[in-house]
């Protein structure tokens, strides 16, 4: 009993000595942890990547079939000779008749196109409605049939590429209408001024208007230069002058 007494004795020193070395240990004190800078989105506000945004792509074929817009627009201008016309977009094309509609009354609308002379006024009128011409929206080969039926070839280096006007219709090529010309893209010129010059030039032809040069380099380009074969030093512009130019 002794022995057993004295091995219990030792062994409770030792737990206690033991005790009295931890107590008297520095503790570290716990890495901290850095707090983000903001708080975290939500789970429902978190977006999953997504794939890049593609344009369309731009037929080169299309149906040859056309939509005509079957709304009237408002009267375009206050004075002078009154031309209507119809809006047709063919099926095939991504942009639609709405924006193209849109586009041709604000362009011919504008107090810089040709109605700016008190010369010219211009009204959009329904498919059932008679008009003196009509303004297309057409894919390329589309386009150059419906040119070449009017005895104008709109092919350069084999393909075709520019607009046109034959009689009773103003031809727009949906290639042109998309891109733009290079002269265009390569000072940053917007699309909308590219879109606005093909409208007003193709229209220009409508009203008897020719073809005219660059006056010269750093000025305005006509409105009836070909510009969309290179604005050979001039500015792009997108208005006729007072001239008709």
């Amino acid at each position: 009993m002794r022995i057993r007494t004295t091995v219990t004795v030792l062994v409770l020193a030792v737990i206690a000595a033991t005790a009295a070395i931890l107590l008297t240990r520095p503790v570290a004190a716990p890495t901290p942890v850095s707090a983000p800078e903001t708080s975290p989105a939500p789970l429902a506000a978190v977006r999953h990547p997504t794939e890049p945004h593609r344009p369309a792509p731009i037929p080169a074929h299309g149906s040859g079939t056309f939509t005509v817009d079957p709304s009237a627009g408002p009267l375009l201008g206050t004075a002078g000779r009154l031309r209507r016309f119809h809006i047709a977009v063919e099926t095939t094309v991504a942009d639609g008749l709405p924006d193209f509609t849109r586009i041709v009354d604000e362009t011919l609308g504008d107090r810089r196109s040709w109605i700016g002379d008190n010369q010219h006024r211009f009204q959009r009128v329904p498919a059932n409605a008679a008009a003196d011409f009509t303004i297309y929206l057409a894919t390329r080969d589309t386009a150059y049939r419906l040119c070449r039926a009017g005895g104008v070839n709109i092919r350069v280096s084999g393909v075709p590429y520019t607009s046109c006007r034959r009689t009773g219709a103003v031809v727009i090529n949906y290639d042109r209408w998309r891109l733009a010309v290079p002269d265009y893209t390569a000072a940053g010129t917007p699309l909308a001024t590219y879109r606005a010059y093909v409208i007003n030039h193709e229209v220009g032809h409508e009203l008897g208007h020719g073809h005219v040069p660059c006056p010269g380099s750093g000025r305005a380009a006509p409105v009836m230069q070909t510009q969309t074969l290179g604005l050979r030093g001039c500015v792009a512009n997108p208005w006729p002058d007072k001239d008709g130019h």
